[in-house]
């Protein structure tokens, strides 16, 4: 099964709660520790690409997309599948255990 890797590109978020640069790698559609209300944006993209979906992305398709917060675009989010997990200091691997 393929891994989504979700990026914070852009964070203004009025809790503090996200930064910019957190990355958080997806190999489950279990909600990762976000916000809820960005988990729900993301979900449906993250559900199509864990399970070999493309996305629209104007006349092409993508394995990526970009989403912004419903909180007036204060936190900006790009999800991306990736093959091998790079882990870095700005990694969460969220899994069920």
């Amino acid at each position: 099964m393929a891994k989504v890797k979700l990026t914070i590109t852009e964070s203004r978020c009025r809790s503090g709660f996200h930064k910019n640069g957190q990355e958080f790698i997806i190999d489950e559609t279990i909600c990762p520790p976000i916000c809820m209300e960005l988990w729900h944006y993301a979900y449906p993209y993250v559900w199509a690409l864990l399970n070999g979906g493309e996305l629209d992305n104007g006349d092409a398709k993508s394995k990526s997309f970009d989403i912004i917060c419903p909180d007036g675009g204060r936190v900006c989010l790009h999800g991306e599948v990736i093959e091998e997990v790079q882990m870095s200091e700005n990694n969460i691997n969220w899994k069920n255990n």
